[in-house]
C-alpha cells in the first residue's frame, strides 16, 4: 500500500497548537534540560541520557546544521519549520523572564490564552480585601467570579483580535488535590478549605480539597456561561503529583452531573499512563475530548506510538487534538510538532494496513487531529486555509470542512413539538455566539399545545399564546449541516429563563424519568430506532394535477430496488457520518417506495437526539433529489406502514442488564428484564398516546402486518407489539433486548421514550410479572387475547385514566398531550382526507 499522499498530507498542515507556555528569553535562568524532562534537582543530570533527550538533541542539530551537542544549541527560527499556525498558551508556568503572550504574535498568525483558574485565585488571594479585612467566602466568590466572566467580555468587546483572547480555562487539580472532583461540595466545606489555606500564610498555594473542588466548581459555570472549554492537566507530571490520583477515571462524578454536560472537557497529556481510561471516557461522554501534548516529544518513540493508538482505540478522530506543550525555548516546539507528524504518520498509517481507515479517512483524520478540532472546539478564526487540501476535495461530508474558507452565516435552533413535528428559529451566527448562546431565544407558550393540523394552541391543553419561554441551545448537540454548509443546527432545551427547565419540555420530561430509573435501581435504558419511510417523486395526472407517488413498486430487500437509489443513501449515509449518527443497516421495504434504516442503540436521551437528525438528515437529502421522503405512518390506506420501532435495553455500570446472566432463566431475560418489559406492557395501550399520537396512527396498528395489533409480547415474534430480540452475536436462548412496535413517525422520540421508561419503572417498583409468551400471529390464535386501542380516542381514554404515567410526566405536560390529541381526532374526524397531506409535515 502507498503513503506517500498520506504522509505528505500530514507534513503540509499548519498545525494548531492546543496547549503549550510561554518562551523565555536567552538571559534566562531557565536551563534547557528543564524544557526535556518532568525530573528537578540531583534528578535532572540524569536527563541527558534518557532517549527521547537524545533523539530531541539530534532533532535540534539536524535543524541547526551543528554537532549533537547543547553547546551547539542556538535560538533560532523554530516556528517556520515546526508548521504552526496557531498557539494557545497557558501562562500559569512561572518560568524566569518569560515572554507575555503577545510576544508570541511575532511568529505565529493566532495566539490564545488558556487561564489557569487555580492561579488566578492565588493571586485574588494574595491581594488584600478592600477594606483590610480577612477574605471570606462570598468576597472571594464574588472577586473570583466576577474576574473570571471579565476575561471573555473584555476578549469579545477587544478589536485586539489575535491577541490575548481567553479561548479557554484549565484547571491544575491533579497537581493539588487530585482529580476525585466533588461537583457538589458544600458551602461550609470551602469555608472551611478557605481558612485552612489563608492560615497557612503568603504566598499563598491552594492545596485544600474542597476548597480546589469549589473554585473548579463554580469555573465551570463561567466555562458554561461562556462556553469555554474546560482544559484538565491528567496523567504524569513532575513529583509534586501523586500519579495515582491524576487517573481521569476519577472525575466520573463530575462528568456524571448534569449541570455541566455542556461543558467540554479536555484531558491533557494523553492522561500518559491512564491513555486508555481517557480513550474510554472520550468515548462514552460527548463532552470529554484528548489532548496529547506532553506525551510528545517526552516518551521513548514506542511510548509515544502506543499512547497515540491507545488515544484512538475507542475515542473518535474527531475528539482528539495535537498540542506540544512547550515551554521555555523555541525548540521546544518545533521538536513537539516534528515528533508528533511522525507519531501521528505512523498510527494512521498502521490503521490503514491494518483496514481500519483507508487513506482518504486517514488523512481526514489526520487534518482533523492536528487543526480542525482545535479550531472548532476554541473557536479560533484565523483567516485562512490551515490545512492541506486533498482531504476537502472529496465528495464527503465531514465536520469542519472549508469551514474557515465559506464560514457559517446561519444557525438553525431545533426543537420537536408533542406531534414530532420538527421546528426550528433560525439566527444569524454572529448572534447566535453573542447573545443565543447564553439567554437562548424567545418562544410563544402555545408551542406546545400546536396541532399537527393547526399552528395555534388547542383547547385543553393550560397553553396560550400569553406568555413565552427561552429556546436554550445544547451545545453538544450542535452540528454543521451537511447539505448547507453554511449554516449549523443544534437541538434546544425550553427553559423559562436560562437555567431554569419548562415543565412542558420533551428532553427536560426523559431527563427526569431517567434519572428515577438511575436513582432507584442503578439502571440506564439504551435504545436504538428503525426509521422506516417513504420516497415519493412528483408526477401530474391527467387533470393537470400534481400528486406524489412511490418512486418504485421494488418488494421488500429488493436488491434492485436499492441499487435504483444507492446513490441517494450514500448521500444519506455521509451526511449521518458528520451528525454522528450511527447506521447499523439498510433496506428496501415492503412497502412501494419504501426504505428502512436501523440506527446504533445509544442510551436513550442521546438514541432520541440521533433519530431527530436522522429524519432531518433524511427528508433534506431526499429534497435535494427532488424527492419527499416521508414517515407518515399510514401514507396510502392500501399499503404497508411506516413505523419508528424502538428497540429497548437496560445497562448497569457498561453492562447489559436486560439479559438473564444464566441458562436458568425462562426467558432469557434477567428478573429487572422481566419486570421492566411487564410495565411497558402494561401500559402499552395508555403508551400509544405518545408513540402513536395520530388517528392515522391507528390506520397502521392493523393485524397481520407486522405491527403488533394485541397486547401481548413474544419471542421473535413479528406480530406481537413488543418482541424480544436474540440479534447475532448473542448466546441461543438468551435475549438482549426488546422491541416495540406501534412507535412511529409522528410520535416526539423523547416523550415517547419517557412514557416507556416510566412504564417500565412501574413495572420495576410493583415487581409485575409477565404474562406467558405469544410466539405465533395472535390474530389466528383461539384465546382471547385483548386488543389494543383501535383508534387515538381509544388511547387517550386508556391515558386519561393512568395516574402512573400521569406523575411520572408532569401533570402539566399530561394535560398538554391530551389537549392537543383531543384537537387531532376532532379534526381528522370532520376532514376524512386530511391526513393525505400529513407527507408534507412529517
Amino acid at each position: 500500500m502507498e503513503f506517500a499522499e498520506l504522509r505528505e498530507a500530514i507534513e503540509q498542515i499548519e498545525v494548531v497548537d492546543s496547549h503549550a507556555h510561554n518562551i523565555v528569553p536567552l538571559d534566562s535562568s531557565f536551563p534547557f534540560s528543564n524544557s526535556r524532562s518532568e525530573a528537578t534537582g540531583h534528578a535532572l543530570s540524569f536527563a541527558p541520557h534518557s532517549l527521547s533527550f537524545k533523539r530531541s538533541l539530534r532533532d535540534i542539530a539536524e535543524l541547526y546544521g551543528t554537532e549533537s551537542s547543547l553547546d551547539a544549541v542556538e535560538y533560532s527560527k523554530c516556528f517556520k519549520a515546526a508548521g504552526i499556525s496557531a498557539i494557545l498558551i497557558d501562562d500559569g508556568l512561572k518560568l524566569d523572564k518569560k515572554h507575555d503572550i503577545r510576544w508570541h504574535k511575532n511568529f505565529v498568525p493566532f495566539v490564545g490564552r488558556i487561564l489557569r483558574i487555580e492561579l488566578l485565585a492565588e493571586e485574588i488571594l494574595d491581594g488584600e480585601m478592600p477594606d483590610g479585612s480577612n477574605w471570606t467566602l462570598g468576597a472571594f466568590t464574588e472577586t473570583f467570579l466576577k474576574s473570571l466572566s471579565s476575561y471573555p467580555s473584555e476578549m469579545i468587546c477587544s478589536l485586539k483580535k489575535f491577541a490575548n483572547e481567553i479561548v479557554g480555562l484549565k484547571s491544575i487539580a491533579a497537581y493539588r488535590s487530585g482529580l476525585e472532583i466533588n461537583p457538589y461540595v458544600t458551602k461550609e466545606d470551602a469555608e472551611i478549605g478557605l481558612s485552612e489555606v489563608l492560615q497557612s500564610g503568603k504566598p499563598v498555594c491552594i492545596t485544600n480539597k474542597s476548597f480546589i473542588d469549589y473554585i473548579f466548581t463554580r469555573s465551570l459555570e463561567v466555562a458554561l456561561q461562556f462556553d469555554l472549554p474546560m482544559q484538565i492537566h491528567t496523567g504524569f507530571g513532575d513529583k509534586d503529583l501523586d500519579l495515582r490520583l491524576s487517573n481521569p477515571l476519577h472525575l466520573r462524578t463530575l462528568l456524571e452531573d448534569k449541570r455541566f454536560s455542556g461543558c467540554r472537557i479536555v484531558l491533557l497529556h494523553a492522561s500518559y499512563p491512564f491513555s486508555q481510561e481517557a480513550s474510554y471516557l472520550a468515548s462514552v461522554y460527548a463532552q470529554v475530548y484528548l489532548d496529547f501534548g506532553l506525551a510528545i516529544p517526552k516518551l521513548s518513540v514506542h511510548g509515544i506510538i502506543s499512547s497515540v493508538k491507545e488515544l484512538l482505540e475507542l475515542a473518535p478522530s474527531k475528539k482528539v487534538m495535537f498540542s506540544t506543550d512547550a515551554y521555555a525555548t523555541p525548540e521546544t516546539y518545533y521538536i513537539g510538532a516534528k515528533r508528533a507528524r511522525e507519531v501521528v504518520f505512523s498510527v494512521l498509517r498502521d490503521a490503514c494496513i491494518e483496514h481500519d481507515l483507508s487513506i482518504s479517512e486517514a488523512i481526514e483524520a489526520s487534518n482533523d487531529i492536528f487543526a480542525q478540532n482545535a479550531i472548532q472546539l476554541y473557536k479560533i478564526n484565523i483567516g485562512r486555509e490551515l490545512f492541506y487540501s486533498k482531504a476537502s476535495e472529496s465528495p464527503s461530508y465531514m465536520i469542519g470542512t472549508n469551514v474557515l474558507e465559506h464560514g457559517v452565516s446561519l444557525v438553525r435552533i431545533v426543537w420537536v413539538d408533542t406531534f414530532g413535528q420538527h421546528r426550528c428559529r433560525v439566527v444569524p451566527k454572529k448572534r447566535f455566539d453573542d447573545v443565543v448562546k447564553k439567554n437562548g431565544v424567545g418562544l410563544t407558550f402555545a408551542c406546545m399545545a400546536m396541532s399537527s393540523s393547526i399552528d395555534g394552541p388547542a383547547d385543553e391543553t393550560n397553553l396560550t399564546a400569553t406568555g413565552e419561554i427561552r429556546l436554550m441551545p445544547d451545545l453538544l448537540t450542535m452540528r454543521k449541516i451537511p447539505w448547507k454548509k453554511q449554516e449549523e443546527m443544534v437541538l434546544a432545551d425550553m427553559h423559562l429563563r436560562p437555567g431554569e427547565p419548562w415543565e412542558y419540555c420533551p428532553r427536560e420530561a426523559l431527563r427526569r424519568v431517567s434519572k428515577v430509573l438511575k436513582d432507584e435501581f442503578n439502571l440506564e435504558m439504551n435504545a436504538g430506532f428503525e426509521n422506516e419511510f417513504y420516497l415519493l417523486k412528483k408526477t401530474i395526472r391527467k387533470e393537470m394535477e400534481e400528486c406524489w407517488v412511490p418512486i418504485d413498486s421494488k418488494p421488500y430487500c429488493s436488491s434492485s430496488g436499492f441499487d435504483a437509489v444507492s446513490t441517494l443513501f450514500q448521500e444519506i449515509i455521509a451526511a449521518f457520518n458528520s451528525l454522528n449518527v450511527v447506521v447499523e443497516q439498510l433496506h428496501a421495504e415492503a412497502g412501494k417506495g419504501q426504505f428502512e434504516i436501523a440506527l446504533a442503540h445509544t442510551a436513550c436521551t442521546y438514541a432520541a437526539d440521533s433519530l431527530i437528525f436522522a429524519r432531518e438528515a433524511v427528508r433534506a437529502v431526499a429534497n435535494k433529489q427532488g424527492l419527499l421522503a416521508t414517515s407518515v405512518p399510514k401514507y396510502a390506506l392500501d399499503d404497508i406502514g411506516s413505523g419508528s420501532h424502538v428497540h429497548v435495553s437496560l445497562w448497569q455500570n457498561g453492562r447489559n442488564v436486560f439479559t438473564a446472566s444464566n441458562t436458568s432463566s425462562q426467558y432469557g431475560m434477567s428478573k429487572v428484564g422481566e419486570e421492566f418489559m411487564a410495565g411497558v406492557l402494561a401500559h402499552l395501550p395508555s403508551i400509544l398516546a405518545f408513540t402513536a399520537p395520530l388517528p392515522n396512527s391507528y390506520d397502521r396498528i392493523q393485524p397481520n402486518t407486522w405491527s403488533g395489533a394485541y397486547q401481548c409480547w413474544g419471542n421473535e415474534n413479528g406480530e406481537a407489539p413488543v418482541r424480544t430480540a436474540c440479534p447475532p452475536a448473542v448466546p441461543n436462548g438468551f435475549v438482549s433486548n426488546f422491541e416495540i412496535k406501534p412507535f412511529d413517525g409522528c410520535a416526539n422520540p423523547h416523550l415517547g421514550l419517557a412514557a416507556i421508561v416510566a412504564a417500565g419503572i412501574d413495572g420495576l417498583r410493583n415487581h409485575l410479572p409477565l404474562p406467558e409468551p405469544i410466539n405465533e400471529n395472535p390474530a389466528t390464535l383461539n384465546q382471547k387475547l385483548l386488543r389494543l386501542p383501535t383508534s387515538l380516542s381509544e388511547s387517550i381514554e386508556a391515558l386519561e385514566n393512568n395516574n402512573v404515567l400521569r406523575e411520572m410526566i408532569g401533570e402539566k405536560l399530561f394535560t398538554a398531550i391530551k389537549g392537543v390529541r383531543k384537537a387531532e381526532i376532532q379534526y381528522y374526524s370532520k376532514n376524512k382526507d386530511a391526513y393525505k397531506q400529513l407527507i408534507h409535515r412529517y
